[in-house]
C-alpha cells in the first residue's frame, strides 16, 4: 500500500498534476504547543501559543487515516515534545500503524529517567537541539536553559544509547546564527567525540525572524515544491492542517482541520490544487508564503528519489545528500537555497560520525 501510494505521488509530481489520488508520505505533527524556553529566533515569539496539547482524538484520527500511507512523522512543532504527557504513547501508536517517528528536543527535560524511557520506545530519530558551543552564545539563544545542564543531559542520553546499542539515530544540531557562527568547528569537534552521536549538523536558520528579507524569487521556482505532493504536511495541535511548516510561520491560512475533514479531502482540496497549479506553471512566486519561504528547494531528481525509497530511509539519507551538495560533491543545482540577506552566506554542514566500535 505504501509503495503504491509513493508511486502515485511520484507520477502526480512528475506529470505536474494538481489532482492527486494519494496521501503524503511525511507529516510534521505538533503534539503540544507548550514550551519552557524563550528563544528569540523561534516563531512562537511572534505567533503566541496556548499552553495546550493535541487532543487524543485528533492525533488518533490523524494516525488512523494516514496509517496505510504515512511512513514518517516528525512529532515536533512550536512546543517542546517532552512537555507532552502523552508523547511516549504517541510514539508507540505510530509504531503500531507502521509509521516511524522523529523527535527534536531542547534537552532541558531529558534527565536520566526521561532518557531511559525514550530509549525504550520504538522511535527512530532524535535531534538534540543545542545552539552553541559556549555558555554565552547558547544561553543567549536558549533563554531559560542552562548550558552545562542541557549539555550533560544530551551527553548522557547519547552514551546510554551507545551502551544499550539502541537502534536510534541521534543527531546533534546547531542552527548557525550571528552569535554562534564562530563556534562551528568547536561544536563539530565536541559532539563528534561523544559516543552514541551518529551525526553532527550545522544548519541555516529557516524562520525568517533572523533573516527577514530572505526568500525565493521567480527564478528559483523552475521546479514545483515537493511539499505540495510528498509532504511533510504540518498539523497544528488543534488539528489545523497547513501545506508545510513554513506556511504557518509565514501567516498562511490552514487548508483544513483534521477534526472536521478527512485527510483526502484536505490534501486534495481546492486550495492545495490551486497552489499546485501555480507551482507547475512557474508562478509559485505569486503565492506570498512561497515567495518569502526560507527553506531549500530540491531538484526533481531528489524529489523523485525521495518517493522511490521508504520515508524512513529518506530521512537517513537526507543528511548525506545535504552534506555532499554543500561540499560541492554533487551539483549545486540539486538544492536551491533561499536568497540570503546582504552579507550572509548559506551554511548547512552534516558530519557523519565514524567510529571503530
Amino acid at each position: 500500500m505504501r509503495a503504491w501510494n509513493r508511486a502515485k505521488l511520484l507520477w502526480a509530481y512528475l506529470t505536474r498534476r494538481s489532482n492527486v489520488r494519494a496521501l503524503p508520505v511525511e507529516y510534521i505533527v505538533e503534539t503540544t504547543a507548550k514550551c519552557n524556553l524563550y528563544c528569540p529566533m523561534c516563531p512562537r515569539e511572534t505567533h503566541k501559543q496556548p499552553k495546550e496539547d493535541m487532543p487524543a482524538g485528533i492525533f488518533e484520527r490523524l494516525v488512523r487515516e494516514s496509517g496505510h500511507t504515512a511512513e514518517h512523522m516528525m512529532l515536533i512543532g512550536l512546543g517542546e515534545p517532552l512537555l507532552d504527557p502523552k508523547i511516549f504513547d504517541r510514539i508507540h501508536s505510530c509504531e503500531t500503524h507502521g509509521i516511524s517517528t522523529l523527535l527534536s528536543t531542547n534537552g532541558t527535560l531529558l534527565d536520566e529517567n526521561a532518557a531511559l524511557r525514550l530509549l525504550s520506545t520504538p522511535i527512530k530519530h532524535v535531534t538534540m537541539s543545542f545552539d552553541g558551543a559556549t555558555r554565552e552564545s547558547y544561553e543567549y539563544y536558549r533563554k531559560g536553559a542552562r548550558f552545562e545542564k542541557v549539555r550533560d543531559n544530551f551527553v548522557r542520553f547519547a552514551k546510554l544509547k551507545h551502551e544499550r546499542r539502541a537502534p536510534i539515530q541521534i543527531v546533534a544540531q546547531m542552527v548557525r546564527m550571528e552569535r554562534n557562527a564562530a563556534e562551528v568547528e568547536d561544536f563539530i569537534r565536541f559532539w563528534s567525540a561523544v559516543p552514541g552521536v551518529d551525526q553532527v549538523r550545522i544548519k541555516e536558520d529557516e524562520t525568517n525572524l533572523m533573516r527577514p528579507t530572505a526568500g525565493h524569487d521567480s527564478s528559483d521556482w523552475r521546479h514545483p515544491c515537493h511539499y505540495l505532493w510528498r509532504g511533510p504536511m504540518y498539523v497544528k495541535h488543534n488539528g489545523d492542517v497547513y501545506p508545510c511548516c513554513q506556511s504557518y510561520m509565514l501567516d498562511g491560512k490552514p487548508v483544513g482541520n483534521i477534526a472536521a475533514q478527512n485527510l483526502p479531502a484536505i490534501f486534495n482540496g481546492a486550495e492545495m490544487q490551486r497552489m499546485r497549479r501555480l507551482h507547475t506553471t512557474g508562478r509559485a512566486h505569486e503565492i506570498d508564503i512561497c515567495a518569502r519561504c526560507c527553506t531549500t528547494i530540491p531538484h526533481p531528481i531528489l524529489v523523485a528519489g525521495s518517493l522511490v525509497f521508504h520515508g524512513e530511509t529518506v530521512r537517513k539519507l537526507l543528511p548525506l545528500i545535504e552534506r555532499l551538495t554543500y561540499l560541492r560533491k554533487l551539483p549545486g543545482r540539486l538544492l536551491s537555497p533561499p536568497k540570503p540577506t546582504a552579507g550572509s552566506e548559506d551554511l548547512v554542514q552534516i558530519s557523519s560520525v565514524k567510529r571503530r566500535d
